[in-house]
């Protein structure tokens, strides 16, 4: 029942991942048609990310007293409805209203979800669950790019997106029972203290007092960097690449949006090969093979050739994909068990920190000087994540 009830809480990943990058992709044809200014999208994204940052700060005490079933499923139904108004807005304003419901939705389902998975599995699941996100960010931009090209129409892109948040919550209604049902067997069983222990590790850092600041423990401080600039590079690629390939590589907007699904596809099929290799390879060794990749993918953007730009873009996705999942889970391992719960929280808001404000301040560089310093600002964001996991490799030696 606990391994049949995965694909539940994969099919809820994949609906969190599908608005994520829907606005990027469909951002060069909704502009002209609701009158927008070119950096209204980051304004947007900042809403949306804001929402997330309050709902997933909110979320552990809404799961003590609601639980993740409920959680899951309300926030399911605030999200479908959010993109429904998104298909009918006749306005900006009515895009900046309902971006707030949708990032509260999202950061909700995020937070609980992974909460549940890190209680309940083993650590491979985080990966595969992460990849599941991506998949949903994959079929985002090839939903819309379809609309975009056969019916010219983003909001009918839109409109089926939210068709497939209601189904989805169907289906999260059908299988409530089963979240605390699945839980209790899952402690049964005795697998909690298993995927306690392997969360731990072999390099729990014990001069941590913990009654000292997490803040002040070594490391920390640039692991939130981290955390920082890794969201902000895969927000900015997602939300920015499609007006990219538009402005500076004289792209369609249905071309330049499966690209950015490609970007996605990256992540996904990454994540997803990564769950494997984590079973062999420590995380630090994956993560800095997903950094070194990055990087070889932001220089191949900066290349004037016209096709090698492209797989740049895709080999930044495939180099992200083990970066995040990989920071998480090697949180207690690093810090200590007793830190971990708090550092987890101070992680995800910096992380959608990185999210809120990042995209929006390239967005608003772009409309005052040009977009063609996408390619600059990705690579600067990931030069700078990797520089700081790379000090916090050296401090916790």
């Amino acid at each position: 029942m606990a391994t049949m009830f995965l694909v539940v809480i994969y099919l809820a990943f994949i609906s969190l991942g599908i608005p994520d990058s829907l606005l990027g992709s469909a951002w060069p044809v909704i502009r002209p048609d609701i009158g927008a200014s070119f950096g209204f999208a980051g304004i947007l994204s900042m809403i949306v990310a804001g929402g997330t940052i309050v709902s997933s700060l909110a979320s552990g005490r809404l799961v003590q007293r609601v639980g993740t079933g409920k959680i899951t499923l309300i926030s399911c139904c605030l999200t479908a409805g959010a993109l429904l108004g998104f298909s009918m807005a006749p306005s900006m304003i009515w895009l900046i209203f309902l971006a707030i419901p949708l990032g509260l939705g999202g950061g909700a389902i995020d937070a609980a979800l992974n909460h549940y998975v890190a209680e309940n599995y083993k650590a491979h699941h985080m990966n595969w669950l992460h990849c599941f996100w991506g998949v949903g960010a994959t079929l985002g931009p090839i939903i819309m790019s379809f609309y975009i090209a056969e019916h010219n129409s983003w909001r009918d892109g839109y409109t089926t997106v939210s068709m497939i948040q209601f189904a989805l919550a169907i289906v999260l209604l059908v299988t409530l029972p089963l979240w605390k049902r699945v839980a209790v067997s899952r402690e049964a069983e005795g697998l909690n203290s298993e995927i306690l222990q392997e969360q731990v590790g072999e390099q729990i850092q014990l001069a941590a007092s913990s009654k000292a600041s997490v803040l002040q423990i070594k490391g920390v401080k640039q692991t939130l960097i981290a955390f920082l600039f890794y969201c902000g590079v895969e927000s900015t690629a997602g939300l920015w690449g499609a007006s990219y390939l538009v402005g500076a590589r004289n792209m369609t907007a249905e071309t330049a949006a499966g690209w950015i699904s490609l970007y996605y596809g990256g992540i996904t099929i990454g994540r997803l090969i990564t769950g494997f290799i984590t079973m062999k390879v420590h995380n630090r060794v994956l993560i800095r093979c997903g950094q070194s990749m990055a990087i070889a993918g932001g220089l191949m953007l900066l290349l004037p050739l016209p096709q090698i730009f492209l797989v740049g873009l895709i080999l930044i996705g495939i180099g992200l994909a083990p970066i995040y999942p990989g920071l998480l889970h090697e949180t207690p391992a690093r810090f200590g068990r007793e830190n971990s719960a708090k550092l987890m929280g101070f992680q995800m808001a910096v992380a959608y920190t990185g999210s809120t404000f990042l995209p929006p301040l390239f967005g608003l560089l772009a409309s005052q000087m040009t977009i063609n310093l996408f390619p600059f600002i990705v690579l600067a964001f990931i030069v700078l994540m990797m520089l700081s996991t790379e000090q916090v490799n050296r401090i916790l030696k």
